[in-house]
């Protein structure tokens, strides 16, 4: 399994920006998917995940409300729409697939792309 995340760049505080990690070599719809984020000096950390066909979905606390994240099995896409960025939410943002849905740690995941860099600055 392949994972492209792209989206990423400089906004300011109050802003929005919209992720995008594109899938490719397996069935997409086998595998929930998962974001996490690295902040410089910081170990990675859990942001949201989704089951394969959408119905469910799982925040951290301190994203909840303000990130939403969603999927298009036709497009082999997740997506994780951030709005009301914040300047701790600047780091680098990866997608993850497993085929077990509902993990949380970063040991759990199969499946990682490269990341992709978020710098919230006024």
């Amino acid at each position: 399994v392949q994972l492209v995340e792209s989206g990423g760049g400089l906004v300011q505080p109050g802003g929005s920006l919209r992720l995008s990690c594109a899938v490719s070599g397996r069935t997409f719809s086998n595998y929930a998917m998962g974001w996490f984020r690295q902040a410089p000096g910081k170990e990675r950390e859990f942001v949201a995940d989704i089951n394969w066909n959408g119905d469910y979905t799982y925040y951290a606390d301190s994203v909840k409300g303000r990130f939403t994240i969603s999927r298009d099995n036709v497009k082999n896409t997740v997506y994780l729409q951030m709005n009301s960025l914040k300047p701790e939410d600047t780091a680098v943002y990866y997608c993850a697939a497993d085929p077990v849905y509902g993990n949380t740690l970063e040991w759990q995941y199969h499946y990682w792309g490269q990341g992709t860099p978020v710098t919230v600055s006024s």
